[in-house]
């Protein structure tokens, strides 16, 4: 999808409001028939779960025979669902946010706090470390290092035809910003709080703002300070 394929999906989306709610009350599983939202529970106790356009409605319609709830809202006319974390083979924190049409490789590390929108595309092995961001169609390479803070720009605000793609083996510090439609090269480093404007060649370092190249990759002394811990990754046991 490009970015106005997302855009259309997102406005014509059905908005919903997730939410859970707690119910001490006198029901029976008849009371919910075809209500819209999942209810579970027996008895004065109730769980339910859904879009609260379907369950607020129904509760003030049976405000007499509930003694107590409580409500959860967990989103408010949210577009688009998150992705169904039971089909991926990674290892995602608690914590991290991943939209539905976002592809996670195998072996993947998405860690607390990491944001990564539609269409993104994470390759096998790669890191995305805590509070990185990778924006919509963003597409990352296998066996990267995306720092934490890293912003990897995406298509949609503002507008672009072309996604960020970082090759493999790249290793984002943390901070950096990878602006829409630059391309990344095989191998290269970004240093941490560096903002990347232009495309990076393959095997060499940037830093600065904006970034330049300031050497290569093999004039590293300490190449353990660029290196991918393999044991981090995976997720059996």
């Amino acid at each position: 999808m490009d970015y106005k394929q997302i855009a259309a999906l997102i406005a014509g989306s059905k908005k919903r409001t997730e939410s859970r709610v707690f119910l001490r009350a006198s029901l029976k599983r008849e009371d919910f028939g075809k209500a819209g939202f999942r209810a579970f529970g027996t008895g004065d106790f109730w769980v339910l779960i859904g879009d609260y356009s379907r369950i607020g409605p129904w509760l003030k319609a049976r405000q007499s025979r509930i003694a107590d709830s409580h409500v959860e809202i967990t989103s408010r006319f949210s577009a688009l669902p998150l992705l169904d974390l039971s089909r991926v083979e990674a290892r995602v924190e608690p914590g991290a946010v991943i939209r539905d049409g976002a592809r996670i490789g195998k072996d993947c590390v998405i860690m607390m706090g990491a944001v990564i929108n539609i269409g993104a595309e994470v390759g096998a092995g790669t890191m995305v470390d805590m509070n990185a961001v990778l924006g919509a169609r963003a597409i990352v390479g296998r066996n990267c290092h995306i720092g934490a803070g890293a912003v990897i720009a995406g298509v949609l605000e503002p507008p672009s035809a072309r996604p960020v793609v970082v090759g493999d083996n790249v290793l984002v510090g943390a901070n950096a910003v990878v602006l829409e439609g630059v391309k990344v090269g095989r191998g290269s480093v970004v240093a941490a709080g560096a903002v990347v404007t232009n495309n990076v060649r393959p095997g060499v370092v940037v830093a600065g703002v904006p970034a330049v190249v300031i050497k290569s990759v093999r004039d590293i002394a300490e190449k353990s300070k660029i290196g991918i811990v393999k044991s981090l990754r995976g997720h059996r046991r």
